[in-house]
């Protein structure tokens, strides 16, 4: 459970913001090949110059930190998927690295570190004010700048970038979606809302959107309008997704029809409140038995 302390600062925050404004496969790293090597980053091929820890950068002339994890068994032959973890307001980068706010271990980086098996790079940015106001694209651009650090130190497969974020940490993962939709391949939006923007969002990107009906914070008519953006943008058929009813403690997945190709769309609605794990039967968050991250991770390991 996200930590109490933490909770009345960001509901009150994200309220005022919101008035104002199955488990996929293992293989994560491929082995450089002619095919591929166009989607290779500057650091293929070269000893690592990151390692995992907290490191920092220099964005619209502001100290900005964030913490990697490299994979224990890394091989800079192999290029690997990248994923961001967003964090939500009020959290922290430490908070989404080491899942302690929900189950520490198993819920690190929104529960995908243990089911990637070391397959994946991941990174925690920090926000600032602990939050994603993006004034004038500034988020935007630290992930600029984050994606340039870390792929001219590590091998990446550029073709294969994602974000992923809860709340706060969801409505910069759409801002990305908005923005940089060449850049990412998919992103994951997990009860967020728009309060970090959207410059650009015309543009296709793969989308899956994850809500609770009884969202109190962030109400789900919100996430609804944000997951519709890219039903258009993709092309898909428009429909009203099945939702659970209430007091059900259940969840529903939809992938949308006529979507363009690898431009997927999926909904997935859940019976609880502004929570980042839930779990069917049962009320409140468990990193154990919440069925959210292997949904995501299904989602983006299918490119």
């Amino acid at each position: 459970m996200l930590r109490p302390r933490l909770w009345p600062a960001m509901v009150a925050g994200l309220l005022a913001l919101a008035m104002g404004g199955a488990q996929g496969d293992f293989t994560g790293s491929t082995s450089l090949t002619a095919s591929d090597s166009a989607a290779a980053s500057a650091g293929c091929g070269k000893a690592p110059a990151l390692t995992s820890g907290t490191h920092t950068l220099q964005s619209n002339g502001k100290n900005r930190s964030y913490i990697l994890k490299v994979p224990d068994n890394y091989d800079q032959n192999r290029s690997y998927r990248l994923v961001f973890g967003l964090h939500w307001l009020g959290g922290t980068a430490t908070d989404v690295a080491t899942g302690r706010t929900v189950e520490t271990g198993t819920w690190a980086y929104y529960g995908l570190q243990r089911l990637a098996n070391d397959s994946t790079i991941f990174v925690a940015p920090q926000g600032l004010n602990n939050g994603w106001g993006n004034a004038g694209g500034e988020d935007v651009t630290f992930v600029d700048n984050m994606i340039s650090q870390i792929e001219g130190a590590l091998c990446v497969d550029t073709s294969r970038r994602f974000a992923v974020g809860f709340s706060y940490g969801g409505a910069m993962s759409y801002a990305l979606a908005c923005a940089r939709p060449t850049v990412f391949r998919a992103v994951a939006v997990q009860s967020g809302g728009q309060l970090s923007g959207c410059s650009g969002g015309t543009q296709p990107i793969a989308y899956l959107g994850v809500h609770g009906i009884r969202d109190g914070v962030l109400g789900i008519s919100g996430g609804r309008a944000m997951r519709d953006t890219f039903v258009r943008n993709n092309g898909c058929a428009g429909q009203n997704p099945p939702e659970p009813a209430p007091g059900s403690r259940t969840h529903t997945v939809t992938t949308y029809a006529g979507c363009s190709a690898g431009h997927p769309v999926a909904w997935a609605a859940f019976d609880e409140g502004h929570i980042a794990a839930p779990q069917d039967g049962a009320g409140g968050d468990s990193g154990s038995r919440t069925w959210v991250p292997g949904e995501i991770w299904k989602f983006f390991t299918q490119f």
